[in-house]
């Protein structure tokens, strides 16, 4: 039997209005190719010597009639077909120009990945749906440095101003920090947003987390993913990122990417480290260290799905 020949593809996650919008276009492949009637994302294969994010901008125009203004590198995914084992680096697209013809496509949707309208999804873009649901911010709590009331409030406000991911980390888990943790996690669901606890799992169960974030010596002692919804894990080298990846996690924590008030001298990565870290990455990953809102873009150029942050995420 012959080996599979490797294919590389340049796949988009077409924003409608931008890059707050939950809303992408999705294609569905027309008869005549592979899987017909299946739905994808729109792109196409990388040509020999031809860069990913050229091919992106190439296939789009002669696909959909866009023109791609503004695009960030996301997650890179591998999928065995029986004719090929292909390699798709998706990409963002935040900002296009034109008007959207479909030219190789059966139809064409709009749709949000909390409630997909259209099916069957091509099996190598399944996955992706679940990545699509992160809030591209990670709010983390910091109760027991500016006390549960101050906290709680902040958490009201952040979550007014939009999704996000909410992470409670206390150093100390006793009565009244689980009574906190309880009550920031029912303010974080009112608003539709999910909450992890950095923790145990027996904790996270106890609470009704919505997931559980693992510290790294937490992920580097795991054989098996812990059963929750959403579980991530803080990531500082390649190897506990391949970790994440061999375990299954949802997303990862990657830093500190600038220095941080709580360690002004330590190690960073700086925004070259970064990118350098995710490059390939087939999981989300959250920027941390010394980060707010107004860095959300660089780290998305670095190939960040988004943002961490703990005095960042709480700043008008």
């Amino acid at each position: 039997m012959s080996e599979r020949k490797q294919v590389a593809v340049a796949a988009a996650v077409i924003f409608r209005d931008g890059p707050h919008s939950r809303e992408f276009l999705l294609g569905q492949r027309a008869p005549g190719t592979f899987y017909p009637g299946y739905w994808e994302f729109p792109g196409g294969k990388v040509e020999k010597g031809e860069a990913p994010v050229d091919a992106l901008k190439r296939e789009l125009d002669e696909e959909l009639g866009i023109r791609v203004e503004h695009c960030t590198p996301w997650i890179t995914l591998t999928h065995e077909y029986e004719h090929a084992h292909v390699r798709l680096h998706f990409f963002r697209v935040e900002r296009w120009s034109g008007r959207v013809h479909d030219h190789v496509h059966s139809a064409l949707a709009w749709q949000s990945a909390d409630a997909l309208t259209v099916s069957p999804m091509l099996p190598a873009n399944g996955p992706v749906m679940k990545s699509l649901r992160l809030p591209s911010r990670m709010a983390v709590t910091h109760a027991f440095q500016i006390g549960a009331a101050a906290q709680l409030d902040a958490i009201h406000q952040a979550c007014r101003r939009g999704r996000l991911l909410l992470q409670i980390r206390e150093p100390v888990l006793d009565s009244p920090a689980l009574g906190f943790a309880r009550e920031a996690i029912r303010i974080a669901r009112d608003h539709g947003c999910p909450a992890v606890l950095n923790g145990s799992v027996e904790m996270a169960k106890e609470l009704g987390a919505d997931g559980l974030h693992l510290k790294a010596a937490q992920l580097a002692g795991l054989a098996v993913r812990p059963d929750f919804e959403w579980v991530g894990a803080s990531c500082h080298t390649a190897d506990e990122l391949a970790q994440a990846v061999r375990l299954g996690l949802d997303y990862a924590v990657a830093g500190s990417v600038l220095p941080t008030a709580s360690h002004p001298g330590g190690d960073t990565l700086g925004w070259d480290g970064l990118a350098a870290l995710l490059a390939g990455s087939p999981l989300p990953v959250f920027a941390i260290g010394g980060l707010d809102d107004s860095h959300l873009a660089r780290a998305q150029d670095c190939g960040a799905h988004g943002i961490a942050a703990i005095r960042g995420a709480w700043v008008l």
